[in-house]
């Protein structure tokens, strides 16, 4: 199962690309942080966002988009940011009848780490050792991205990627990881034995 994990933002938005096996080991595909000038219009900084997720989208071709569910902050511009990438991210997935699911940050920690309020530090180097990384991605938005990509994976790639696929492109079937009998913890030291292979849409779409 490959899915795509993003981390909207309108100045950085992170972008992940995994593929699950039915073992549930996971593989590192790509990940990119895209970004747009703040001194740029409203709209062209969103189009800028919309043509880097559009190209990563066409190269691999992903069966899931994972996006960070949007919740109340102090900052609203930063809410606003949020929401406006998570709309294009969307609308690009719609497009492609491609299955959209949110999740909180407690949700991710949590199958990252087993931890729903591990912090950014310990869910990077989760990431890292997952994926089988030498070195955690950077910024936070590329590693935030993975967590996200690796999380919906778990819950309803893996094992249960055959019940999902059958379900077709609306993904309404959704298997709890925990049928596999493992905790996340257990998932996250199997997994570490995968190598990564990043591609080249990265390079494709830099600022």
């Amino acid at each position: 199962m490959r899915v795509l994990g993003v981390d909207p933002g309108l100045t950085r938005c992170g972008v992940g690309v995994v593929d699950v096996e039915p073992n549930r080991r996971a593989r590192l595909v790509d990940v990119v942080v895209l970004r747009s000038p703040t001194d740029l219009p409203i709209e062209r900084r969103l189009a800028r966002i919309a043509d880097g997720l559009e190209a990563i989208v066409e190269e691999h071709r992903p069966q899931a988009v994972a996006l960070e569910r949007v919740f109340a902050r102090s900052d609203v511009s930063t809410i606003m940011g949020t929401a406006q990438i998570s709309g294009v991210a969307m609308l690009i997935a719609a497009r492609r009848a491609l299955p959209v699911a949110l999740h909180t940050p407690s949700e991710v920690k949590a199958a990252i780490t087993g931890y729903g309020r591990a912090d950014k530090k310990q869910v990077g180097a989760m990431v890292a050792r997952i994926l089988g990384l030498d070195a955690v991605p950077k910024p936070a938005d590329a590693a935030d991205a993975l967590a996200l990509a690796i999380c919906h994976a778990w819950r309803t790639g893996g094992v249960a990627g055959e019940a999902v696929r059958e379900a077709g492109a609306a993904g309404r079937t959704r298997v709890d990881a925990d049928a596999a009998g493992l905790t996340p913890a257990q998932r996250a030291w199997l997994a570490a034995e995968r190598s990564a292979a990043v591609s080249g849409a990265a390079r494709r779409v830099k600022e």
